[in-house]
């Protein structure tokens, strides 16, 4: 079974979670993405919400949140995603960048448009209280 090793921000606005669309596609996720060589968690998140979001994470606030396992979206059956995710603060103002189309906030119900491993996430979310 091969497993896909990537890095989440968790970040929450008015009980919503933070979510994001690539272009050319329909479904949201969590925004993050794969560690490059020997990152670190902390490197690897950094820089990918650099690249995705144009915002600069604190370091010294990045906090682990959890990991969560489902099967990859778009992958062939027994592809598992393996989400690490970590809240943390950030300076700067959300811009989608790169590949990301638009940036958005979610509650738990509009988990039917994200992927597996997201719906996961919005659940465990949805059940300590944390979105609506």
């Amino acid at each position: 079974m091969k497993e896909i090793d990537k890095l989440a921000l968790i970040d929450f606005r008015n009980r919503k979670i933070l979510s994001t669309r690539s272009k050319a596609k329909n479904t949201y996720y969590i925004p993050g993405g794969k560690r490059e060589g020997n990152e670190s968690d902390e490197d690897a998140l950094i820089r990918e919400i650099k690249e995705e979001l144009s915002v600069d994470l604190d370091r010294n606030s990045l906090k682990f949140f959890g990991v969560f396992k489902a099967q990859a979206h778009g992958q062939a059956e027994g592809i598992i995603v393996k989400m690490t995710c970590y809240t943390g603060t950030y300076t700067g103002e959300l811009q989608a960048n790169s590949e990301i189309a638009e940036i958005v906030w979610l509650e738990h119900k509009d988990k039917i448009n994200s992927s597996p491993v997201d719906n996961i996430i919005f659940d465990y979310c949805k059940e300590k209280g944390l979105i609506d």
